[in-house]
């Protein structure tokens, strides 16, 4: 069933209300998958139940984690939610465009914190970034708000498509995991060269690093030869 496909992913959410609602949110769509990464109240605690009113199910199989990295390794695609531009070469999709995405894949859209949203760092993590039209003069929304103008959406979405679209099963997309092993066995490589001379610029190198290779959609396949090739280059120093 394409819903069961949807995450939602807190990353460092704040507020305990506010992970209720966003359970409660989900759950009116006909969604069950929240995770959430490094929440700064206790999780589960009884606000967050009690808020999540006919939800508790949900917040009670949500899946917690303490780094993004790992929230996002059995998605094959990430769009993450953001209203600030980016200095980033990383697509970016309008809410209209959600119409062009296959639910067939595993997809999880990924939401910042209340205070600050998404570092350019968790960003990279994501294939895209996708932008909630919003008054332009006010752009903030509350987090539950952006998780069901999401939710909303991508059910009536899914059902409009009442899954019907095929694709050819030649071709594989690697999925998050199989991506971030080949980025990693690549970092390996090349801290062992001392590529990353300067201390203070490796972060965004990093950074830049993941999001080469997170936003090309890589096969299966392709992901297995670029692993190859790096572990060639290892043998050949």
């Amino acid at each position: 069933m394409l819903f069961s496909n949807i995450s939602f992913i807190l990353n460092k959410p704040q507020l305990s209300e506010n992970i209720g609602a966003c359970a409660r949110a989900i759950k009116n769509f006909n969604f069950n998958k929240l995770i959430i990464v490094n929440p700064k109240p206790l999780f589960p605690n009884d606000k967050i139940l009690a808020t999540s009113v006919g939800a508790k199910e949900i917040i009670k199989g949500s899946k917690v984690y303490n780094k993004l990295e790992h929230a996002v390794k059995k998605v094959d695609f990430v769009i993450a939610t953001s209203s600030r531009s980016r200095n980033k070469n990383i697509k970016h999709i309008k809410l209209n465009d959600l119409k062009k995405i296959d639910f067939n894949k595993k997809i999880a859209f990924l939401f910042g914190s209340e205070a600050s949203g998404l570092s350019n760092n968790e960003i990279s993590y994501a294939n895209y970034t996708l932008q909630i039209p919003t008054n332009p003069d006010f752009k903030s929304l509350n987090l539950s708000h952006s998780v069901i103008i999401i939710s909303q959406t991508v059910s009536s979405l899914i059902k409009l498509k009442d899954s019907k679209y095929t694709k050819s099963n030649k071709v594989k997309i690697a999925s998050k995991k199989e991506i971030q092993s080949m980025v990693n066995l690549c970092i390996k490589n090349l801290e062992e060269i001392n590529f990353f001379k300067s201390y203070e610029k490796k972060p965004i190198m990093l950074e830049n690093l993941r999001s080469i290779f997170y936003k090309m959609e890589l096969s299966k396949k392709e992901t297995r030869i670029l692993s190859g090739v790096f572990a060639s280059l290892a043998k050949k120093r």
